[in-house]
């Protein structure tokens, strides 16, 4: 008899009291956080299959399960145990099949595990386990812990059972497989995953004979060199998973073998060549990303493969242009293509694409339009078409796609920008451009926006003033959802000080760049509100007025470029507030006034920040403030941070002083001491005394040595 209470409250306690023998109780995803010690099913000596994950236990594995002793399913994943795993497992020795994933459980792998003759599965992954492996399996799940090491054949020859093998560790190639390159195991593996495990730069014996194998990663293994072609053709037939992503492998992959099984396939960032290899009429997911391909995209591709999903083939050497079977591709989710060499126009008909999310194929010397049937695709939230040779306008059919990120930047491109950017974006670049007019009031309506790139256009009027209606700079932003969580967006950002690609962080990026246009009017105060902001880029403008005097609310901000416009009166003392600025660059402008001194402006002490303002002065420039004449020392002209001094005479007087007050205050001290305690005073004098005689006496026995060693001393 079995019984589900998966889902339910603790109310299930009463309802087992009222069952007869049980053999499956399934008690997942309930409130089981305070189980008291001895449970009413305890006695259920006929319970053989215990499904308790999901429970969210807050403390160590619960003792009361060590008495289940006929249980031969255990489902303890998902849960918050903690602690390691005791001893008391022993009296499971019927366990077959064991699941402790997804737990907190610590230590090291028990090697009372091998008393376990019946267990067949174990899954341990993702914990904090750490340690040798030694285990006797079917199915073996050790992955996402901290495993350090070698493994070597003694580890594995008793596996001959084996079928499923999973070590991956958190710690990059920390766990060596330490076998010789002709070993032969005694298993023969369904399923492998070896991922950031360390397996040697050739590709061994042990694996070029697991020929059964239909589900196999091998991920940043350490493997280089060419992998044998007959192991390729002996796992083609059954093969269904494969992923030989992040190692050093090169070659031709062989053109002529057909994976008719193989739903996910990824050799990206390996140091493959030769033509795209497409023998995989049933893939979803084709992962062939910065390797060192070269050749055009067959015509037919969606012929080829039609149940393509995701499609990468960035960052390679493809040449030619986009086939037009491509849109066709009905359920095509991702298309990457960007980095390449690609020419031609963008295909005009994307009426069949209806899933499309993404779309990225910057870096490429595509020209033409962007084309109006772009407005089908629904579904589209990432679109990426930098660094190409695209001209005219941005097509308004865009404004039915819900789109989170468009970036069009380093393109021809004209016209006025957009009014109509939908409120889901969360980044915008338009950079290096020919776009003209104004910056739309309505883009103060969105609310998500986090990156905005306008910079290197033809933009003119003012900034707007309703700056302060971009939420997600004033309060931060859900960034749990950014783009396609499937699709790695990277783009160009002007940062910091230089050119920066964004990958992997770009989430968290808060920037606003309106740099080399032609924007006039003062910098609206609102601006100071956004206090998430990272980097503003202001420069190279015609902006006129003050730095707002809270500039310094913007406690986040690491990069502050005005330089080059027609700014006046003083800087803002509240821009020393700026603890996280590390780049600041307010040149040629109409600044006046004393140079604000102290906290994070000390350590930018660059006289080149502040060139081009006549009407400046203090440190770092040469020019003295009147009063400032009084005390001469050096001053900053140019350089870096390393090799300049601190300028300002009225810091170094109060250094002066505060070391002249600090000797007087410690020399009275003794002084006073002394004079006062006549006890102090005697011991002082005679510690004088033994040191004297001490010194005395050591010189005296140096001389005698001196002499002897020259023959000098008389006999």
């Amino acid at each position: 008899m079995g019984v589900n209470f998966s889902g339910v409250g603790a109310d299930w306690l009463q309802a087992v009291n009222t069952l007869p023998s049980l053999l499956e109780l399934h008690l997942s995803s309930c409130e089981l956080e305070s189980l008291p010690l001895s449970l009413p099913f305890v006695n259920f000596t006929s319970l053989s299959v215990l499904d308790l994950s999901g429970d969210q236990f807050n403390s160590s594995i619960p003792q009361w399960l060590f008495n289940l002793t006929s249980l031969r399913k255990l489902d303890l994943g998902g849960n918050a145990l903690q602690g390691t795993i005791p001893y008391d497992f022993v009296n499971l020795r019927n366990i077959e099949d064991l699941d402790l994933g997804g737990n907190q459980i610590n230590g090291q792998l028990p090697s009372f595990f091998g008393f376990f003759g019946k267990l067949k599965t174990l899954d341990l992954s993702m914990n904090n386990f750490s340690g040798s492996i030694d285990s006797f399996l079917v199915d073996l799940n050790l992955k996402w812990n901290s495993w350090e090491g070698v493994i070597t054949e003694a580890h594995l020859m008793n596996l001959t059972r084996l079928e499923g093998f999973a070590i991956t560790t958190d710690k990059n190639q920390s766990l060596i497989f330490n076998v010789t390159y002709d070993w032969v195991p005694p298993f023969k593996l369904k399923d492998l995953d070896l991922e950031s495990c360390l397996i040697g730069s050739k590709f061994p014996i042990w694996l070029q004979v697991q020929t059964e194998l239909t589900y196999v990663i091998l991920s940043n293994v350490g493997i280089s060199g060419a992998i044998p072609e007959d192991w390729f053709s002996k796992i083609s037939s059954q093969l269904t998973h494969l992923d030989l992503s992040k190692n050093q492998i090169s070659g031709k992959f062989p053109q002529h073998l057909v994976f008719p099984n193989v739903s996910y396939f990824d050799i990206s960032h390996n140091r493959f060549k030769g033509p795209i290899p497409l023998c995989f009429k049933n893939v979803a997911q084709l992962y062939l990303e910065s390797n060192l391909f070269s050749s055009s995209i067959p015509s037919n591709i969606g012929d080829l493969m039609p149940n393509l999903q995701e499609l990468d083939l960035s960052k390679n050497h493809i040449f030619g242009t986009i086939p037009l079977s491509i849109p066709k591709i009905e359920m095509l989710e991702i298309l990457s293509l960007g980095k390449n060499q690609l020419s031609g126009e963008l295909p005009h008909h994307w009426n069949d694409s209806k899933f499309l999310m993404a779309v990225d194929i910057a870096n490429n010397n595509l020209s033409g339009k962007i084309p109006n049937s772009m407005c089908f695709l629904n579904s589209l939230e990432v679109l990426v078409l930098s660094n190409n040779n695209l001209y005219g306008e941005i097509p308004s059919s865009l404004r039915n796609c819900s789109l989170w990120s468009i970036d069009l930047g380093g393109n021809y491109l004209s016209g006025n920008l957009p009014s109509w950017i939908g409120s889901h974006v969360l980044m915008l670049c338009l950079r290096s451009n020919l776009f003209s007019g104004i910056i739309p009031r309505q883009w103060c309506n969105l609310p998500s926006l986090h990156i905005l790139d306008l910079a290197q256009n033809n933009l003119y009027g003012g900034i707007p003033d309703c700056l302060d209606n971009l939420t997600a700079l004033i309060y931060g932003y859900n960034n749990s959802y950014f783009g396609v969580q499937e699709y790695q967006e990277e783009t160009i950002l002007v940062t910091k000080g230089q050119e920066l690609l964004y990958g992997r962080i770009l989430e968290f990026v808060s920037s606003i760049d309106l740099s080399g246009n032609h924007l006039t009017g003062e910098i609206p105060n609102e601006l100071s509100r956004l206090i998430k902001l990272g980097t503003v880029n202001l420069s190279i403008n015609h902006l006129t007025g003050n730095i707002p005097q809270s500039i310094g609310n913007l406690r986040w901000l690491e990069s502050l470029y005005l330089s080059k416009n027609s700014l006046s009166g003083p800087i803002p003392k509240s821009l020393s507030y700026l603890t996280f600025l590390a780049h600041l660059n307010l040149s040629f402008n109409n600044l006046v006034g004393k140079i604000p001194y102290g906290n994070q402006l000390q350590t930018l002490n660059d006289a080149s920040i502040y060139k081009g303002n006549p009407s400046l002065c203090g440190s770092p420039l040469p020019t003295k403030c009147p009063g400032d004449e009084t005390f001469d020392g050096p001053t900053i002209t140019s350089g870096s941070v390393d090799d300049k001094q601190d300028g300002d005479d009225y810091e170094r007087l109060w250094f002066y002083v505060s070391i002249g007050l600090g000797f007087v205050v410690g020399f009275w001290s003794v002084c006073c001491t002394l004079l006062v305690k006549k006890s102090w005073r005697h011991w002082y004098f005679q510690f004088c005394d033994d040191i004297k005689d001490r010194i005395s006496l050591i010189i005296a026995l140096k001389v005698v040595h001196l002499k002897r060693k020259f023959g000098l001393e008389k006999n």
